[in-house]
């Protein structure tokens, strides 16, 4: 199929309003300059790549080359350079896939995913990764990451962390992070250009193996995302929306599913993909690797 390379792409031209709010809600809470001072004192960042590095396998042209075009191919659509450094890890039942490192991001990916996805669903799975990256997002989002570890760290320090839990500085956290899905997932469907593709990644990314996607599997469940996205948040009780978001096995794709088509209804995607100066990339047979990395 014939991708266009967004080039000169924002991250403001595709960013959720409600990723949007949340954030600022999070910047703006007392204490939260003093915990990102604590996460550089403890040298958080390179903790977590070393962690990659010594425990993962790194990602060539050689070793796993239909996923390293992928990243390649994500980040040339998306206009994202330099290109990140991919890790394979274990098989977890589930897909899974993870971006670390302010300063030198790497992205993680397990078997499963390389097992489970064809190749137009890795596009979609890693353009969700490595919007972090363009949206600068990743300070945050790395935060939310090691939050439980750092609770238990710096719980008996003169920081208060307790205190700046108790205050709703973790829930505004972990708002955030279900927040800034919704334009993750924009730049994943930016990515494969293709929403049969992003709601199959989803469904996937739910548990539901390749054989079971049938034609009325997909159909009933793009059904149930309208019907969902029809709900306010509002009418949601917000504590229980939050604690909710704050469990990591709930993968809410029935919503996020959703919000993108709502964001396809609108036009407000097929506005960015049509816009006159961006270039087309024409997918070749096969995995063919593009040559401006």
């Amino acid at each position: 199929m014939t991708r266009k390379i967004l080039t000169g792409l924002s991250s403001e031209a595709y960013e959720h309003p409600f990723d949007r709010k949340a954030l600022a809600s999070l910047k703006s809470m007392p204490g939260i300059s003093l915990l990102l001072k604590k996460i550089n004192e403890y040298g958080i960042d390179r903790l977590l790549r070393l962690q990659s590095l010594g425990s993962e396998i790194r990602i060539t042209t050689r070793n796993f080359p239909q996923l390293h075009q992928a990243l390649v191919e994500t980040c040339q659509i998306l206009d994202i350079a330099p290109l990140p450094e991919m890790y394979l890890y274990r098989g977890t039942g589930h897909i899974r896939t993870y971006i670390i490192g302010v300063e030198k991001p790497l992205v993680g990916i397990n078997l499963d995913a390389m097992e489970w996805l064809d190749a137009d669903e890795l596009l979609y799975v890693l353009g969700h990764e490595v919007a972090r990256i363009k949206s600068q997002h990743m300070i945050y989002y790395q935060m939310a990451f090691v939050m439980p570890t750092l609770k238990n760290v710096l719980s008996s320090t003169t920081l208060g962390l307790g205190g700046l839990v108790a205050s709703g500085m973790e829930l505004a956290l972990y708002n955030w992070r279900m927040m800034s899905k919704f334009t993750t997932d924009r730049a994943g469907l930016l990515a494969c250009q293709d929403i049969d593709v992003a709601t199959t990644a989803l469904l996937k990314l739910a548990g539901l193996p390749d054989e079971y996607l049938t034609t009325a599997v997909i159909e009933d469940f793009l059904a149930q995302a309208r019907e969902f996205a029809s709900t306010s948040f509002d009418t949601v009780d917000q504590v229980t929306k939050i604690l909710s978001y704050a469990e990591d096995e709930l993968s809410w794709v029935v919503m996020r599913t959703g919000e993108l088509l709502k964001w396809i209804d609108s036009g407000e995607y097929d506005n960015l993909i049509q816009q006159k100066n961006l270039k087309a990339v024409q997918e070749k047979e096969g995995w063919n690797f593009l040559t401006s990395w």
